[in-house]
C-alpha cells in the first residue's frame, strides 16, 4: 500500500511528532513538497505532505493561520509538516489550533531531520509499493493467461473478478453479454449494453466509467449527454485512452474498456468494483484487455484463410459436389452442412458511404453482425464475398443468424444500406437451386426497396407486386392507350367495361349488372374493344395480358386478383 502519515510518524529515522489530526494519520501521501509561499495552493495537486519553516508566514496570527489552513484543506493537502527550531522554537499555538479546527494533520519536524530525508522516505515507500504492484501484476497476468489458454474467456473473467474483488463481463460489438463472472453478474452487466454501443462509435481504444444510476435497461438507450463529464486523473482511465464519467453509483463503479486493435470496436470488457481500481487491479484489467483482444480479434491472415476456405466450400456446393465440399469444410463448416441451412445473398444499396472492404462498408457491418449472432448462439456460419460487391451467407435454418436476417424484413433498404434475398430451407445437394432462389428474392427486394425478401414470399404471395417495373408499366400503358383515348372523347367507358367483364370471368349478366347497363350494351362495348385493339377476346393470352395491364396501371392499392377466365 502507498505510504501514509502514520507510516512516516512510525519511521524510526524521522522522529516526527503529531501536533494535530491524530485521527487522520491513515491518509495516504502521494508526494512531499516544501514551500514557503503564503499561498502554495496553485502549485499543489492534492495528497501532498507540505513542509514549511514559516519564513514568510506570521505563524502566531490566529486569523492568518485559519485562512492558510483552510486553503490547504481545500486543495486536498494530506498533511502539514512544521520545522521546529528553525524560525520558531516550537510549533506556534495559532497554527496548532487552526489545524485542529480544520482537521488537518500537523506534524512537528525536529531540526535534525532534514526535509530531504522525509522526501526520500516517501519516495522509497512509493517505489516499493509500485514494485509490489508490478510484481503482483505480472503474477496476475500469468494467472489470467493460463486461465485464458486452458479454459477460455469465462475462466479469465472469473480470475479477474476475484482479483479486483468485484465482477467482470465480456460483451460483443452489439452490446450483448457474452460471458460474466460471477454468474449473478450477467443480469447486472446487461444494464450497460447502451454504454457499450456508445464505445463502438468512438475510435478504439476507448473507455468509460459509469454507475448503475445512469445505466440503461436492456434494449433501451439513455441520453448520452446526461450527467456527462470528461474523466481525468488516477480514478478515471489511464494511458492514452479517452474516458467519460457518466455518473456515480452507490453499489459499484463500473469501468468499460473497448476491445479491438483496429478502428472498429470488436467488443468490450466491464469491471465492477466498490471503489476506484488500485495499481495492481489496473494491471490485472489491462492484462485481461490484451488477452481478450487476442481472443476476439482474429489476425487478418487467419480471417483471410477462413474466407478462402469458405469460398471453396461454396463453389463446390454450387458445382454439385457436396461430398467434396463436406471433406473440405472439415470441423470449421462441417456442422453447418450436416443440418438444413438457408442461403443468403446480400448487396449494398447504390452509393455506399464507405468503400468496399472497409470496416464501415454496409456488407462488412452486416457480416460482423451475423457472425456475432452466430457466436452468441454457438452455431456455425459461412460468410464470403461473392464478387460484384455481394456477400453470400450459409446459415443454419431456424438459427440465430436467420433470425437476425429476418429482423431486417420490415425495414427499407435505404435505412439499412443493404438489400438481400433469403432462400428456402435446403441442403448440400440442392445448394445451386437455393442460390437461384436467393438471387430471385434479392431482385424482388431491390425492386420493392425492402431490406429483405424471403423466397417463400414469392411462392405464396401475389404475382402483381413483381410486375411493379417501369418497363411493365410502359407496356401496359401502350396496350390500353387506344381504349383510354376513345373514352376520353366521351364515346363510352370501354376501360371500365373491360375491367368488369374480365373480373367476372366473361359472365355478361353479372358484369352488366355491376356497370348498370344492359348486357347487349356490354356486348357492343366488348366488340368495340376488339375492333380498337385489333385482337380477339376469345384468346386466353389476350385476356390475360389485358387483365395484367389493367391491374398494373390501376390507381391506388390493387384489388384482389381475379382470373381472366373463359367466356360464358
Amino acid at each position: 500500500m502507498p505510504p501514509t502519515l502514520a507510516s512516516l510518524v512510525q519511521h524510526p529515522a524521522l522522529n516526527l511528532t503529531v501536533r494535530a489530526g491524530q485521527d487522520r494519520l491513515r491518509t495516504a501521501v502521494r508526494w512531499v513538497h516544501a514551500s514557503e509561499l503564503v499561498d502554495p495552493v496553485p502549485y499543489m495537486e492534492g495528497g501532498e505532505l507540505l513542509l514549511i519553516t514559516a519564513t514568510t508566514l506570521d505563524a502566531e496570527d490566529p486569523e492568518a493561520m485559519r485562512r492558510y489552513v483552510r486553503r490547504l484543506t481545500g486543495a486536498g493537502v494530506a498533511g502539514l509538516g512544521f520545522a521546529v527550531g528553525v524560525n520558531y522554537e516550537d510549533v506556534p499555538e495559532a497554527l496548532v489550533t487552526a489545524a485542529r479546527e480544520a482537521g488537518l494533520p500537523l506534524l512537528g519536524v525536529p531540526r535534525r531531520t532534514p526535509f530531504l530525508a522525509i522526501s526520500k522516505a516517501v519516495s522509497a515507500a512509493i517505489a516499493a509499493d509500485q514494485y509490489r504492484a508490478v510484481t503482483a501484476g505480472f503474477e496476475v497476468q500469468r494467472e489470467l493467461t493460463r486461465a485464458a489458454l486452458a479454459e477460455g474467456p469465462t475462466a479469465l473473467l472469473a480470475r479477474l473478478a476475484a482479483q479486483v474483488d468485484g465482477w467482470a463481463a465480456l460483451y460483443d460489438a452489439s452490446g450483448a453479454v457474452v460471458a460474466a463472472a460471477p454468474d449473478w453478474a450477467a443480469r447486472r452487466a446487461a444494464r450497460f449494453g447502451a454504454e457499450v454501443r456508445r464505445l463502438r462509435e468512438r475510435p478504439a481504444p476507448a473507455s468509460a466509467v459509469v454507475g448503475a444510476d445512469h445505466a440503461s435497461d436492456p434494449g433501451q438507450d439513455t441520453d448520452a449527454d446526461t450527467a456527462t463529464a470528461t474523466a481525468t486523473g488516477p480514478d478515471a482511465t489511464t494511458g492514452t485512452r479517452t474516458g467519460t464519467r457518466t455518473g456515480a453509483c452507490a453499489e459499484d463503479r463500473v469501468e468499460l474498456q473497448s476491445l479491438g486493435t483496429g478502428r472498429r470496436v470488436r467488443g468490450a470488457l466491464a469491471v465492477g468494483t466498490g471503489a476506484a481500481l488500485g495499481t495492481a487491479e489496473r494491471y490485472a484489467v489491462h492484462s485481461a484487455i490484451a488477452l481478450l483482444t487476442l481472443t476476439t480479434e482474429r489476425s487478418r491472415t487467419l480471417q483471410a484463410a477462413e474466407q478462402r476456405l469458405g469460398a471453396a466450400v461454396l463453389r463446390m456446393l454450387l458445382a454439385g459436389q457436396p461430398d467434396h465440399a463436406r471433406a473440405v469444410a472439415g470441423d470449421l463448416y462441417g456442422e453447418l452442412l450436416d443440418a438444413p441451412f438457408r442461403l443468403l445473398i446480400a448487396e449494398a444499396t447504390t452509393g455506399p458511404a464507405a468503400a468496399p472492404g472497409t470496416p464501415e462498408h454496409p456488407l462488412h457491418v452486416l457480416a460482423e453482425e451475423l457472425e456475432a449472432a452466430a457466436a452468441r448462439a454457438g452455431e456455425p456460419v459461412l460468410a464470403v464475398p461473392d464478387g460484384d460487391g455481394r456477400l453470400a451467407v450459409l446459415a443454419a435454418d431456424g438459427g440465430a443468424v436467420v433470425a437476425a436476417c429476418q429482423a431486417y424484413a420490415p425495414r427499407e433498404s435505404d435505412e439499412t444500406g443493404v438489400v438481400f434475398g433469403l432462400s428456402a430451407t435446403t441442403g448440400p445437394i440442392a445448394t445451386a437451386g437455393a442460390y437461384k432462389q436467393a438471387e430471385q428474392a434479392l431482385s424482388v427486394a431491390r425492386r420493392r426497396g425492402r431490406a429483405l425478401v424471403e423466397h417463400e414470399e414469392l411462392a405464396t404471395g401475389s404475382l402483381l407486386p413483381l410486375l411493379a417495373d417501369d418497363a411493365v408499366r410502359a407496356f401496359a400503358d401502350g396496350m390500353l392507350r387506344a381504349l383510354r383515348e376513345h373514352d376520353a372523347k366521351g364515346r363510352g367507358d370501354l376501360v371500365a367495361s373491360l375491367r368488369a367483364w374480365l373480373s367476372h370471368h366473361g359472365q355478361w349478366d353479372a358484369a352488366a349488372a355491376d356497370l348498370g347497363v344492359h348486357r347487349h350494351t356490354l356486348r357492343y362495348r366488348m366488340r368495340r374493344v376488339e375492333e380498337i385493339l385489333g385482337r380477339s377476346l376469345d384468346d386466353a393470352d389476350v385476356r390475360m395480358e389485358l387483365w395484367l395491364a389493367l391491374k398494373t396501371t390501376a390507381p391506388g392499392p390493387p384489388d384482389p386478383p381475379g382470373t381472366a377466365g373463359t367466356q360464358s
